[in-house]
């Protein structure tokens, strides 16, 4: 492994975990600069979680190295810790804590780099919640606090495990903007996540994984542009459609770029669903298809996943 610029925080290579027989991680290569979010989209399952433990140092790879500030986990772990925050997905403060007094346990732990309490309540929009015990906090409210002992030392990579998970929209647009504010400051952001709309909200950079491999890596704008599809024509099929759907006669036919059939659906990635749609629809009339459901759409991040996979993000 080349010796990481100063430009990096994070990198790494050849990463890989596994668990008896399962293995969680296959190979991943990834970088992870200041001012930027690199996240990982992928559904349950698909190593996320054990990816970014393994870079928080809770999980040793089996093979692999990582490399923090040009720092290693196993020669400098202290340092390692004094610069990063983590939110896991989901942390338990004891519930008889005010929410004051979580952030002064945990300011205490850091130098006098460390924000004051006002400042962190300011950041995460607590602050007419101070005095209320955590036990009285609300999904969101909790997350926002558990955000805030992460940013209490001023870290300069934030790790977030699925930070939004079971939120509401209001919590997690919260959430958003103290990541958009960490980033302008010039943080790192380390992301995972199975929302779509949250990777392509926060993330500069994504990979794609499913069974521990990366299957896509680039922007998000670059990732759905690797489709080639101008549009997507999503036809729902009924419960007496034949067993076999006419792919290869779907994927013949002129502008059809790419065409998947999941969840009872077919998804046909089209250069113009002016011409598409007519030749797409003769087609699964002939073969006794009658869609009930019909729907024109861009191209997304989900529409890439299920390009590569041949099923949706939100599976498990």
């Amino acid at each position: 492994m080349s010796a990481p610029t100063t430009s990096e925080s994070i990198k790494a290579r050849g990463l890989g975990k596994a668990f008896g027989d399962v293995v969680a991680v296959d190979g991943l290569d990834f970088d992870a600069v200041p001012g930027r979010c690199l996240g990982i989209l992928g559904p349950n399952g698909a190593g996320k979680t054990t990816t970014i433990e393994m870079l928080e140092g809770l999980v040793r790879p089996d093979r692999g190295v990582i490399v923090l500030f040009g720092l290693t986990w196993e020669h400098d772990a202290d340092r390692i810790r004094r610069r990063i925050g983590v939110q896991l997905q989901e942390t338990v403060l004891p519930e008889k804590l005010r929410v004051a007094e979580a952030l002064r346990v945990f300011r205490s732990l850091y130098d006098e780099r460390a924000r004051s309490v006002d400042e962190v309540l300011a950041l995460v929009g607590l602050e007419e919640k101070r005095g209320d015990f955590v036990a009285d906090l609300s999904g969101g409210q909790r997350q926002r606090l558990s955000l805030g002992c992460a940013l209490v030392h001023r870290p300069d990579v934030l790790f977030l495990d699925e930070p939004t998970t079971g939120l509401d929209p209001q919590g997690r647009r919260r959430i958003w903007e103290v990541v958009d504010e960490f980033k302008r400051d010039g943080g790192t952001v380390f992301l995972t996540t199975h929302f779509m709309e949250e990777a392509e909200r926060l993330a500069d950079e994504l990979l794609i994984i499913d069974h521990g491999k990366c299957l896509q890596h680039g922007t998000p704008a670059e990732i759905v542009d690797s489709l080639g599809a101008e549009s997507i024509l999503e036809v729902r099929l009924g419960d007496d459609a034949p067993a076999e759907v006419p792919e290869e006669a779907l994927a013949a036919l002129p502008d059809v770029e790419s065409v998947q059939v999941a969840d009872g659906r077919v998804r046909i990635g089209a250069r113009s669903f002016e011409r598409a749609l007519p030749a797409a629809l003769e087609v699964l009339t002939g073969a006794g298809i009658v869609p009930t459901d019909l729907n024109v759409h861009r191209p997304t991040l989900e529409d890439v996943f299920v390009s590569l996979t041949g099923r949706e993000l939100r599976d498990s």
